[in-house]
């Protein structure tokens, strides 16, 4: 699996988008170390704390298959219907999971197109974070 076919596959995800509130459209694609990609969108809630990112939509489903060591995350998020302009980073909550489940190397993909794109570390966007390690 290269980087691109994981930041195509982001990119579709956000067709998949439940978002009728915020009208913003996140696509995730969470490649494992066994090579197993799982993908995730964002799903809002008229209880907006009841909505669940595309980020964590993607590890959780992992998680429920038995899948706990990860590679890295390829995430494109833009207004519902349009190309993404800007690149999107998982908010704190999803950081937060992802340090549960990630060391600091854990690489995540930021995707405007497959040729625009940003790489950073969990370590470089999670600074000082919480995790398994500290308890």
């Amino acid at each position: 699996m290269d980087d691109k076919q994981l930041m195509e596959c982001a990119l579709k995800m956000r067709d998949m988008s439940y978002c009728p509130y915020s009208g913003f459209s996140v696509g995730a694609a969470l490649l494992t170390e066994s090579g197993k990609i799982y993908t995730g969108c964002n799903i809002e809630n008229a209880g907006f704390s009841s909505t669940n990112c595309a980020e964590r939509t993607a590890f959780f489903k992992a998680v429920s298959e038995g899948e706990q060591k990860y590679k890295k995350i390829a995430i494109a998020g833009g207004k519902k219907g349009e190309a993404p302009t800007e690149y999107t980073y998982p908010c704190g909550v999803c950081r937060q999971v992802m340090k549960e489940f990630c060391n600091d190397s854990f690489e995540i993909i930021s995707v405007i197109t497959t040729e625009d794109f940003t790489k950073k570390t969990l370590g470089e966007l999670f600074p000082f974070g919480f995790g398994p390690d500290n308890l």
